[in-house]
């Protein structure tokens, strides 16, 4: 039975904040992490979460919240597809809302990725509506900082107060290397012979720590390096060569598969700042009745 999807994204440029909506989906996400929070609910639907190497079934009224690079893939349960929404905030605007709200400069994270019919999803739902109607008034302002206020209070914690977990230094090793290098080619021998050990020890002692395998961390890199330049209005196929993927449908592909919207449905949000550069520094943008147009 085919069901009908919608996939839309918005972002506001007042808050500075992304609002998705998957509706209809069946997609399997696989596991992967985002450099920015995300807080989400689900409408209908439910589904098997696992986040940090723990696992959680998740549905309707749930609220989930995820901190920058907290690994997590989910997977359908039943026959009833996805209709799922989440708002993205960049880590140097949750810090700034934060230290407006709270007077902290600490850097927040949430204690726990769910929470089973948390009653400040009713909440998270309006802004939602906001933010996909794309209002315009500074409800939406409001509607945001409350939010936050409350989902710090009754969820978050402080960097300084977290637990410390003994930081591996080859594995950060690894990961700094496949964050400059991600462009290229890389093997698992390449790898390995940065901290000198086996293939099966470097897979095992990765995952470990990181609750993502060595080559997922490396995809994920990429993508998140993809979703930069599409902000800033480069092409696909150019974005492709750029980070590492073997051509553009390659790309497409896997940017589907961990954001669940193509790269031009992405890049569409941010059309409007790229059309303002462009009038800026050429004036060769025209403005007509059925669209745009770019003069060569």
């Amino acid at each position: 039975m085919k069901h009908h999807e919608e996939r839309i994204v918005r972002y506001d440029h007042t808050l500075k904040i992304e609002a998705f909506r998957l509706k209809g989906i069946i997609q399997k996400f696989p596991n992967h992490f985002h450099e920015h929070y995300v807080i989400g609910f689900i409408e209908s639907g439910q589904r098997k979460l696992s986040c940090k190497n723990k696992e959680y079934r998740v549905g309707p009224g749930d609220l989930l919240l995820f901190n920058p690079y907290d690994n997590h893939f989910c997977e359908q349960i039943d026959e009833t597809p996805l209709d799922y929404r989440c708002i993205n905030i960049k880590p140097e605007i949750m810090r700034d809302v934060v230290l407006e709200i709270t007077g902290k400069q600490d850097t927040l994270y949430f204690k726990q990725p769910v929470v089973c019919r948390c009653e400040q999803v009713k909440a998270l739902a309006e802004l939602h509506q906001m933010l996909m109607q794309e209002e315009k008034e500074f409800n939406k302002d409001e509607a945001f900082l409350f939010l936050i206020e409350q989902l710090v209070e009754e969820y978050g914690n402080w960097e300084s107060d977290r637990d410390r977990v003994e930081i591996n230094e080859d594995i950060e090793t690894i990961c700094d290397y496949l964050e400059e290098h991600f462009k290229e080619r890389i093997s698992l021998d390449d790898l390995c012979a940065l901290i000198g050990c086996g293939k099966y020890y470097l897979v095992r002692a990765f995952t470990k720590t990181k609750g993502i395998t060595p080559y997922r961390y490396l995809e994920t890199v990429r993508i998140n390096q993809a979703k930069h330049l599409l902000e800033k209005g480069v092409e696909p196929i150019e974005i492709a060569h750029q980070t590492g993927f073997s051509d553009q449908s390659h790309f497409s592909n896997f940017f589907k598969e961990f954001i669940g919207i193509t790269p031009k449905q992405y890049q569409k949000i941010f059309i409007p700042n790229t059309l303002q550069t462009l009038i800026q520094k050429s004036g060769k943008v025209k403005m007509g009745t059925k669209g745009v147009k770019i003069d060569a």
